[in-house]
């Protein structure tokens, strides 16, 4: 049995992060996570440049039951912190125009920057290692069960993650412990996710794969993000869909304006008056996808005639089309593609300055395992940073 002050299960972003805090206030720490090597979530992220955190980063940015939470979190440790971190370990890094900021090079760059942080901080990991299980002993300790070995500790972190990408190893696990010490799980789904399409809309727009548009698209609750939608083999994906996803419940629609810096009505007008001899097709296909108009010319969403034959009404009826085109998606991807987990412990169950259980002194709960979910572009990584941070300060 290792005697030690603080285990973090999960060496993930919050994880490593909160690890290598707690060390540098002089707590002995280990790092105990199921997986061959540390940050697997952080190597894939980005594209493999990992989005590690967004100048723009507030909280409206997040959806959770409780905002003063995420406002707490936030403010204690922010996005300027963490880039500074960066930059004192010379991270080569670029912004795009949402705020986003990505590694020049690779996502490898960042998990290198928590592991350096670590070893500074004396932290000790322990990959390979599957916690079977958690108990609060009379002395008000816990024991730490893995495959290999048992730690006494006095504190322990659950950074374990949510349930998206099964294949990098994701578990309930936290959501199994805060069970067991009677925490609230909020219910979970799949978040910023690609949406699979009926058979029906999957045959319409077969052939569309790899064509993106630059959209709008709005929830039924009246959500907006503005930035391009995706065709894929299975439906539709790309950053506005992954946005929108945590937003949309099964059953409804989401509506995608496919011109948003269009006034199409009048467009239309000014085509039929002055280039009234072209074909709708040419002239749709010189401001949208050839491929995308051919489909809504076949199933008959779009005229297939010149633009002098159009009437008022149909005039009215494709601006309605190509502004507010309503698709019910089938339903998600999943946990298997999805980012991030929506849902999950209940922040009103924890503290927002430490993160530690209000019931259960010495347990605490960080990152995507709570119910926090922010939106796409660096700021779920901003709450790993945030979360890890305060943590680290107190566990």
């Amino acid at each position: 049995m290792q005697q030690i002050e603080v285990v973090v299960i999960g060496a993930g972003a919050a994880g490593l992060m909160c690890a290598a805090q707690a060390g540098y206030r002089g707590r002995q720490v280990a790092v105990v996570d199921m997986g061959k090597k540390p940050g697997r979530k952080i190597l894939i992220s980005g594209g493999g440049r990992c989005n590690f955190t967004n100048e723009n980063a507030s909280p409206a940015n997040y959806l959770c039951k409780n905002p003063h939470f995420v406002k707490s979190c936030l403010s204690r440790y922010t996005q300027h912190d963490f880039i500074e971190l960066v930059d004192r370990h010379g991270l080569a890094y670029h912004h795009k125009t949402l705020g986003q900021l990505f590694c020049d090079n690779s996502a490898q760059d960042i998990v290198d920057i928590l592991l350096t942080e670590c070893d500074w901080a004396g932290v000790s990991l322990h990959l390979r290692q599957e916690v079977l299980a958690i108990e609060h002993q009379a002395d008000g300790r816990y024991l730490v069960k893995t495959t290999t070995q048992t730690f006494n500790c006095e504190s322990v972190v659950i950074a374990a993650g949510g349930l998206t990408m099964p294949k990098l190893g994701a578990t309930p696990i936290g959501y199994k412990i805060a069970e067991q010490f009677g925490l609230t799980v909020l219910p979970t789904t799949a978040a910023l996710v690609p949406f699979t399409l009926h058979d029906h809309d999957k045959a319409r727009f077969d052939g569309l794969s790899g064509i993106s548009v630059d959209s709008l698209v709005t929830s039924e609750s009246g959500i907006q993000f503005r930035e391009n939608i995706l065709f894929t083999h299975r439906g539709l994906s790309g950053p506005a869909i992954l946005q929108i996803s945590s937003f949309w419940k099964a059953g409804e629609f989401v509506s995608i304006n496919l011109l948003p810096d269009l006034d199409v009505q009048a467009q239309l007008h000014d085509w039929r008056s002055e280039q009234g001899q072209k074909s709708l097709k040419n002239l749709l296909s010189s401001i949208l996808p050839k491929r995308f108009i051919e489909a809504l010319i076949s199933d008959g969403s779009i005229p297939d005639k010149n633009a002098n034959q159009l009437s008022h009404t149909e005039i009215e009826k494709l601006t309605e089309t190509l502004t507010s085109w309503k698709i019910k998606p089938n339903g998600t991807e999943g946990y298997r593609t999805a980012e991030v987990t929506l849902g999950g412990v209940d922040t009103d169950e924890l503290s927002s300055k430490t993160f530690e259980a209000k019931k259960q002194k010495g347990l605490y709960f960080i990152g995507e395992v709570t119910d926090v979910t922010g939106w796409l572009g660096g700021y779920n990584f901003q709450y790993a940073w945030s979360s890890g941070w305060a943590c680290g300060q107190a566990c």
